[in-house]
């Protein structure tokens, strides 16, 4: 069942359950009339729900609740899910502060529910990529890494809750976009030692971050340098990564969600690939010698979540994506919005750093 219709649910979640054999839409829950039509057409065979209060006494017709919500209702219903019995898949972020992170975290721990959050962007090509290099040592020492968000648009979307500068919405960049560079930083280097961010509203009218900027110091020294824009005309490289023996530089993002955005599927000839033109660049020195050409991008495999979401459901096997990894990126959320509002770099044992907001709660 998926809670929420909007790009989020028909975009990927659905499309992705579908492609996963094993598994398939059996209802749709969403409030909006063209979409509830659209979700009818495209799954025939799934209910489709007005209200996500009409599901609850059905609740043992499911298996999985996947949760494509504006962000303040992740957590609530994550955890409402759960006290009903069923698995559980929320979209990222995990909830609206570490606080509520905790207390999903706790509801599925003291249940033995499961749950996972949905990183799909683990599973990009240009991020398979980077994490082969590295495993592989083709760069040597890791020195800085740097990925990027870069998009365009110069006025703010009128009436949308990404637009709002609610704490309650968890609006803004650093929330959308930031959610997803974060998540790869903590993958490739663990956690974090120091944040410094900057969050400007940029676009006049704006309610929220729309140019922001993320400095991630690591235990080993290791830094990551993340941006995320909408005033971005040109964008800057996708992703980067320098080595005291080498550099990957890539420019073009992953193309699997204007894939889904046309209807491809993930069993569709040329799903997740990229032409040529758009592999990345590597320059470094391997056995003694340069090398300095464009190398094939790993496929993007969206896909894979699903499956993994399947196995630990049937199989108990460790969901994709750890709800424990989903706190630790909102928790660097919450030094990042400190950071930015005292200016200065926040110290983090990151299970100290509480969300902006919370401190004085």
């Amino acid at each position: 069942m998926i809670v929420g219709y909007g790009l989020a649910g028909a975009v990927f979640h659905a499309p992705l359950i579908e492609s996963t054999p094993g598994m398939e839409v059996t209802a749709v829950v969403t409030a909006n009339a063209d979409r509830s039509a659209q979700a009818a057409r495209t799954y025939p065979s799934a209910a489709v729900f007005d209200s996500v209060d009409e599901i609850w006494d059905e609740a043992d017709l499911f298996d999985l609740v996947v949760i494509a919500t504006p962000n303040r209702l992740h957590a609530p219903l994550a955890i409402r899910a759960m006290e009903e019995g069923i698995p559980v898949v929320v979209d990222k972020p995990m909830a609206t502060s570490a606080r509520e992170a905790r207390d999903v975290i706790a509801m599925s721990e003291s249940t033995g529910i499961l749950m996972s959050c949905f990183q799909n962007r683990r599973w990009d090509g240009d991020f398979l990529t980077v994490q082969r290099l590295i495993t592989e040592d083709v760069l040597g020492p890791v020195a800085r890494f740097e990925s990027r968000f870069d998009r365009y648009r110069p006025a703010p979307r009128q009436g949308s809750w990404r637009e709002s500068g609610t704490a309650g919405e968890a609006g803004g960049l650093l929330w959308d976009l930031g959610s997803h560079l974060i998540d790869q930083a903590l993958v490739l280097f663990g956690r974090p030692a120091l944040v410094y961010a900057e969050m400007p509203k940029r676009r006049p009218g704006t309610a929220v971050d729309d140019d922001t900027f993320l400095a991630l110091t690591f235990e080993n020294g290791i830094t990551a340098h993340l941006w995320m824009s909408v005033v971005s005309r040109l964008p800057g490289p996708r992703v980067r990564v320098m080595g005291l023996r080498g550099t990957y530089e890539k420019h073009t993002a992953d193309p699997q969600e204007d894939q889904l955005r046309s209807g491809m599927l993930p069993a569709q000839p040329g799903w997740g690939e990229e032409a040529q033109d758009h592999w990345g660049r590597l320059s470094t020195q391997i056995d003694g010698d340069t090398v300095d050409r464009r190398i094939e991008t790993e496929r993007g495999a969206y896909e894979q979540y699903y499956a993994g979401v399947r196995d630990a459901l049937i199989e108990g096997r460790p969901m994709p994506v750890e709800p424990t990894d989903a706190l630790r990126a909102i928790e660097v959320i919450g030094a990042a919005q400190v950071s930015a509002a005292e200016r200065q770099t926040v110290q983090v044992p990151l299970e100290d750093v509480m969300h902006f907001g919370e401190r004085d709660a």
